[in-house]
């Protein structure tokens, strides 16, 4: 197993779960910011871990270099375990003349020679399909078992928008708590947030977990905090697979009067206190 430079403590929870050998890529930032890679050898099969969370294009690169290597080196089969996939989000043409940007990554992953790839809750369906041989783990079970334990009153789970109901049904169902799915629509030029104020449930003064799979800017977060709060709730907390908390998005977050951001550990940070390596690992478990 390599360790990538962006999920170094990662793999060695994966590496120590599976009783794998693990091998640490070594990297060198040049001064105009471009990656060198060295890496020992590898067997004939190897599980490259590497998020390719900001630095997106960074972080990306610096994967293929890891499986390129291994390729040259006469490895048979490359496993990319990517816990946060950079660019699963631009799966389609939304305005005339956009690039389906996953499209490409997954025809760069199958020229430098991965086979599979291990990734968790990616955006979309669609951004899977563009992939020949890909898992997708979900944090949702792991998330669920951590809201257990903050003792919440009355727990209600909210997803942010209509796209994310099946994801804040299967944390609801795992709680064995409400659900309710917010209308969000956002303007695909300039990216404003709005949404409808009207809730078919009452859930006031229980406390809400806002459910979703990235927090990035935080708008959506924001944006159904100020509508929840109207509501009269208790506490507001924010879970999600992968927080990527651009600039001062959690400082946002809070001040709008979310108590707590709780993520996975596939974006290192101050709020991934979820581990996923047990989901990682029993997908792994299952393919060798």
């Amino acid at each position: 197993m390599v360790a990538g430079p962006a999920s170094s403590d990662l793999a060695n929870n994966i590496a120590k779960r599976l009783g794998a050998q693990l091998t640490v890529a070594q990297l060198r930032i040049f001064s105009d910011g471009e990656s060198k890679i060295k890496l020992d050898k590898v067997g004939k099969n190897c599980i490259i871990v590497q998020s390719t969370y900001q630095p997106t294009d960074t972080h990306l690169i610096q994967l293929m270099m890891m499986a390129k290597k291994c390729t040259d080196d006469g490895v048979e089969d490359i496993c990319a375990v990517i816990p946060y996939l950079g660019y699963a989000r631009q799966d389609r043409v939304f305005l005339e003349g956009e690039v389906v940007s996953i499209a490409l990554v997954a025809k760069l992953f199958e020229t430098v020679g991965i086979k599979h790839i291990v990734t968790v809750d990616i955006h979309s369906q669609l951004a899977m399909s563009y992939f020949a041989s890909i898992q997708n783990v979900s944090s949702i079970p792991l998330l669920a078992d951590h809201a257990y334990k903050m003792k919440l009153r009355e727990p209600v789970a909210v997803s942010p928008d209509v796209g994310g109901t099946n994801r804040a049904k299967e944390f609801a169902r795992h709680l064995k708590i409400d659900m309710v799915a917010l209308k969000k629509s956002r303007d695909r030029v300039s990216g404003e947030v709005t949404i409808d104020e009207k809730l078919n449930t009452d859930i006031s003064r229980r406390d809400v977990i806002l459910i979703d799979d990235i927090i990035s800017s935080g708008g959506s977060i924001i944006k159904a905090a100020e509508v929840l709060h109207k509501k009269g709730i208790g506490k507001i907390y924010a879970m999600c697979a992968h927080a990527l908390l651009i600039g001062d998005a959690a400082q946002k977050i809070k001040s709008a009067g979310v108590q707590d951001i709780i993520s996975t550990n596939s974006v290192p940070g101050e709020y991934a206190k979820v581990e996923i390596s047990p989901a990682i690992v029993a997908a792994l478990k299952s393919r060798y």
